[in-house]
């Protein structure tokens, strides 16, 4: 078959299918771009003759198109994914941040990024990286440390191993993240003779890797051994299917689980043992129990340091670690014991396994869960609670009416900033509520675009789609509103409008106890920038139309203050065929009661200041909390 190079990348891509659990899906149904001289006559022509075989979105932002992916990819529980196409240079670049973050995020995302020429004949040609020594080199290699798999496409008959290489990487449950295939202007429009062969219909099993016999008999031991054990349940859960076998286990044996972001929702069922979030803004009660806990089980996570305070939460003088991961490093975590396996089949054997063993007595630790649970539901409630209202709403209480606006079905998406700590803390996602947090990267810019994503994962309408950001963010990156509304998807945004980087404002009072440059204020006079001492950002609140600029956008645009307005929008919105955006003013610096764990983030060491003096002993007491595992 003569086809170009771009051709047959799209005829390829438009055959492969992945199967998991008997169910065979589209690996890659869409692709969405934006065209310039890098990609518009070869990418560009290859996607408008193929339209029929592979749907084209058009978008606003590179990086935001990658983000749609990635949300596209972890509502699909990693089984299909979106490819993305852009120019050279700039648009290539603008795509970086958005692979990093589905990199770290295990996420499986395709990167078809125009290139330099490959032919060299133009000479530097717009856009061309000229470095000094590496002649080859070009912007695009800025993707080999964020990516999973990274190939430049030189000549046509390369892609005869590249792709089936790049699709093993995007269905590969231990290494998945960010693909990129380097694509030169010139050669996607360069023709071959390929073998047909090539172009039919692929399948690609997602595995679930068994667990080994040995490895379940060694965690078993330990988990029949703990009088205080706790099971920590990450995105691998969710990605497995894990949800019932967790539950199984949890009740069976009687021991409390928390959740990282990643695995909010990992729970569906409500009990005694269910606890929530964990780690630097789980809850009071969780972080209380995780500190005397003598064994954790985590189940697909890695443990990073806002689920582990920084290495500081356990305290158990004796506290053992155990782990159920499909990567081999990850099960390592914290010198844990590890069953290098899928969840679900892990904690199925694991259920099996520990009844071999006898057990302790957890009675007391159980008694010790439900008073710590007992303590923290009233606090939950008065956090939410709306009959304290004085005024504006604190964000705490728009969590609380966004709670009771949920059904079963919907998705609530939030990545950066309060808003997911916030989620983490209080959103209650048992009964078939889905919350969608990113904050493997704390990607700012990702709510809107991740929205899009979860709705062309979902298309059932009766279901909402909710992206959770904070104006700081909705200011950054707004421009996806207007994708939504050319396709028409609904996707309703809720800004709680705090003016700034409030959750940031937090850190800096907590670490230097001075505010500067994170609240939307007002220079109290010109810049100068000649000046001996130039005026500062410490005037006013900002005056920011929000609402006018997501009208602005497409969307249907609502500010609402009291809580009766915002029951009102919620309603009077669900059904409508496009985005909306609900700007809500809140109360700045109303925070929800606290994780009470430390964070190491470290104040100055030298200061002129009594208060970074303080704050300086402080984190150094918190230092020496702080633990190897292993």
């Amino acid at each position: 078959m003569k086809l170009t190079v771009a051709q047959a990348l799209i005829t390829y891509l438009s055959q492969q299918y992945s199967v998991a659990d008997g169910q065979r899906r589209r690996l890659i149904p869409a692709t969405l771009g934006i065209f310039g001289h890098g990609n518009v006559a070869g990418l560009g022509q290859a996607l408008d003759q193929l339209s029929d075989a592979m749907p084209f979105i058009q978008g606003r932002n590179e990086q935001a198109l990658v983000h749609i992916a990635s949300g596209y990819a972890k509502a699909s529980r990693r089984h299909a994914t979106l490819a993305v196409t852009a120019s050279i240079g700039p648009g290539a670049l603008n795509m970086v941040t958005g692979a990093g973050l589905a990199t770290v995020n295990r996420l499986p995302v395709l990167l078809l990024p125009g290139d330099a020429y490959a032919t060299r004949r133009q000479g530097p040609v717009l856009q061309q990286l000229q470095h000094p020594t590496e002649a080859d080199t070009s912007v695009n290699d800025a993707f080999r440390p964020v990516s999973r798999f990274f190939d430049r496409i030189t000549r046509p008959e390369q892609l005869l191993t590249a792709l089936p290489a790049a699709m093993r990487v995007l269905t590969d449950p231990v290494d998945t993240g960010a693909v990129v295939i380097s694509l030169p202007q010139d050669v996607q429009s360069h023709a071959y003779d390929w073998p047909a062969a090539f172009f039919a219909e692929r399948d690609w099993t997602i595995r679930r890797p068994a667990p080994d016999a040995d490895e379940v008999d060694a965690v078993a031991r330990l988990l029949a051994a703990a009088e205080r054990p706790l099971i920590i349940a990450g995105g691998g859960v969710i990605y497995s299917g894990a949800t019932p076998e967790l539950e199984d286990l949890a009740s069976t044996l009687g021991i409390p689980v928390a959740e990282t972001f990643a695995g909010k929702g990992a729970v569906q069922r409500r009990d005694w043992w269910q606890l929530g979030g964990i780690g630097l803004e789980g809850t009071p009660a969780t972080n209380e129990l995780a500190r005397d806990a003598d064994l954790v089980l985590a189940v697909g996570s890695r443990l990073t340091d806002f689920a582990t305070a920084s290495h500081s939460l356990f305290q158990h003088p004796e506290v053992r670690f155990a782990s159920v991961n499909v990567n081999v490093h990850d099960a390592g975590r914290l010198g844990a014991t590890g069953i290098v396996a899928d969840a679900k089949r892990a904690l199925s054997a694991l259920a099996e396994a520990v009844t071999r063993h006898k057990a302790a007595d957890t009675t007391a630790w159980q008694a010790r869960v439900r008073e710590a649970a007992d303590r923290w539901t009233p606090v939950r409630a008065a956090a939410l609670d709306l009959s304290t209202v004085d005024g504006y709403l604190t964000q705490g209480q728009l969590i609380g009416l966004l709670q009771e606006h949920a059904r079963a079905g919907d998705t609530i998406v939030a990545a950066a900033g309060g808003p997911p700590g916030d989620l983490q803390k209080v959103w209650d996602a048992t009964d078939g509520r889905h919350c969608h947090l990113e904050f493997g990267f704390s990607c700012m810019g990702y709510e809107i675009p991740a929205g899009i994503g979860v709705r062309l994962a979902d298309p059932d309408r009766s279901h909402r789609v909710v992206s959770f950001l904070g104006d700081g963010t909705f200011l950054m990156a707004p421009t996806e509103l207007v994708t939504a509304a050319q396709e028409g998807l609904p996707v309703t945004v809720v800004i709680p409008e705090n003016h700034g980087y409030q959750v940031i404002h937090r850190l800096q009072m907590g670490r230097s106890g001075r505010e500067f440059g994170n609240e939307f204020r007002y220079r109290t006079g010109p810049l100068d920038l000649d000046s001996a001492k130039p005026a500062r950002l410490e005037g006013g609140y900002l005056r920011v139309d929000l609402a006018q600029v997501a009208a602005g956008l497409g969307a249907r645009a609502v500010t609402a203050t009291t809580a009766e307005e915002v029951r009102a929008a919620l309603a009077d919105t669900r059904d409508h065929d496009g985005p909306v955006v609900i700007v809500v003013p809140v109360v700045p610096h109303a925070d929800l009661p606290g994780a009470g764990v430390w964070w190491d983030v470290a104040p100055a060491e030298v200061s002129d200041s009594d208060t970074v003096t303080r704050l300086r002993a402080e984190y150094e007491q918190g230092l020496a909390t702080q633990r190897w595992y292993g």
